[in-house]
């Protein structure tokens, strides 16, 4: 099907995008837009990105009516659009070839000399970020998009002219197997999204396809420090660069910390390639600049460029996120939802000096939580103080009857607050100077830690 979505690539046809206002459709409805590709598209509810569309020239419709797809050469959908959706029944019914996101993002890497793909269970959005930067820097005028708000953007993503385009490619449902990397990033594989994958097995397996899909003139660069990865490109049959701390093709030299944040040469293949000074704290995001380099490095970007857009990168949105302080205390907010991504962030808050770190935890889906319980209940005592949300759902029902309250009663000294309001509430009674509160996860706690900054004192 990803030969057949090229043909609908061209000037003149109408492509009817189904959830037009999505992080990464809206995106894609301006690239194709700017390809002179005639877009539509609905959305459920009137937003700013739909105002953003609409002023570029792009139709929108709010609601999902069937007459919308009439006259569409094409339909591309969201992951969460499925086949009962009223737009989608109606073009199937019509024979108007129905594609997902993720393979009109690959249809369109084609056109572009470079795809530089990150892959990885943790660390895509803030490798991609750091990707963005080096790219900028050079003046290489890349085509961007990432899975979350990049403040030099203003946005998750970014239409340029040059003849790169850097992308977040996420493994989940494989979406990311509908790409054509010609750098493929695989920054760690863990096991995660088990509500798809079937084991850890299943999703090495999915990211070895991922590589693969590099063209031998391509190249694929790999966390040399994680067995997981290492286990899954074995005799891979594809250049491959390596980066890790102290050892690989790329790698950290003289590494000194200060108040959590690093400063290091970078080695490459043997030789001082260049200086790193990280403006974000912790060793996880010392392997991320590592990767962002060594992909970089793949593609001729110049080690000048390489350290100023490393300096530049003062985090994501809802990466280590600075909201504010309340009563003294510093408000910082994190997407971290895995308890390996958790183990980072929290190693890396309890070594930035503060007098207590308080973590208010919101779990993202009740399968994640279920199938890695043991392991949040271990990472969730590190903190001084735990407080947990209930699960976000997501996509899920709870058919399996698990609630935070199951969490907090395994962490010694943990407490369970069913609303966020609650959760604002005890914020409020704790905060005191000297300590540090982190809201967390990949669902709405942010909302919590936001009404505590915003509360007048």
């Amino acid at each position: 099907m990803n030969d057949t979505i090229q043909s609908y690539i061209h000037p003149g046809l109408r492509a009817h995008l189904v959830g037009i206002g999505g992080v990464s459709m809206a995106p894609l409805a301006e690239v194709l837009h700017g390809r002179g590709i005639v877009v539509t598209g609905s959305d459920m509810h009137e937003s700013q990105t739909v105002n953003h569309l609409r002023s570029l020239g792009i139709p929108v419709t709010i609601g999902h009516l069937p007459q919308s797809v009439e006259g569409a050469d094409c339909i591309i959908r969201t992951a969460a659009v499925h086949d009962d959706n009223p737009e989608i029944a109606a073009a199937l019914a019509a024979g108007i070839p129905v594609f997902e996101r993720a393979q009109a993002w690959g249809a369109i890497m084609r056109h572009y000399r470079n795809a530089l793909c990150v892959a990885g269970t943790h660390g895509k959005t803030t490798t991609t970020s750091m990707c963005t930067h080096i790219f900028l820097a050079a003046q290489r005028d890349p085509s961007v998009m990432i899975g979350g708000v990049l403040p030099v953007l203003g946005a998750g993503h970014r239409v340029g002219h040059g003849d790169t385009i850097i992308l977040e490619s996420c493994e989940y449902c494989n979406s990311f197997l509908s790409f054509f990397p010609t750098v493929a990033v695989i920054l760690n594989v863990d096991a995660d999204h088990l509500d798809f994958f079937k084991d850890l097995e299943d999703i090495k397996h999915s990211f070895r396809h991922f590589a693969q899909l590099v063209p031998e003139d391509g190249f694929v660069v790999a966390d040399r420090d994680d067995p997981n990865t290492m286990d899954a490109l074995k005799n891979l049959g594809r250049k491959m660069i390596t980066f890790g701390l102290e050892e690989g093709d790329v790698h950290a030299a003289n590494l000194t910390w200060e108040n959590g944040f690093a400063s290091f040469d970078i080695v490459a293949h043997g030789q001082h390639f260049t200086h790193a000074e990280l403006s974000v704290p912790g060793v996880h995001n010392v392997r991320n600049a590592l990767a962002a380099a060594a992909a970089a490095l793949c593609l001729k970007v110049p080690a000048q460029a390489v350290e100023e857009g490393l300096e530049a990168f003062h985090g994501a949105g809802r990466r280590f996120e600075k909201k504010g302080e309340y009563h003294g205390a510093m408000v910082y907010d994190d997407y971290a939802h895995h308890p390996h991504e958790l183990q980072a962030l929290l190693s890396t808050a309890m070594g930035l000096g503060y007098q207590r770190v308080i973590c208010a935890f919101q779990p993202h889906t009740y399968s994640r939580t279920h199938e890695l319980f043991d392991d949040f209940v271990e990472v969730l005592k590190k903190p001084d103080l735990t407080i947990l949300a209930e699960i976000y759902a997501a996509r899920e029902q709870n058919t399996l009857g698990i609630s935070s309250a199951d969490l907090a009663a395994k962490i010694p000294g943990a407490e369970f607050c069913p609303t966020l309001e609650d959760v604002t509430a005890r914020l409020r009674e704790l905060a005191r100077p000297g300590d540090l509160i982190l809201t967390v996860g990949a669902g709405d706690i942010y909302l919590a830690g936001e009404a505590l900054v915003n509360t007048p004192e």
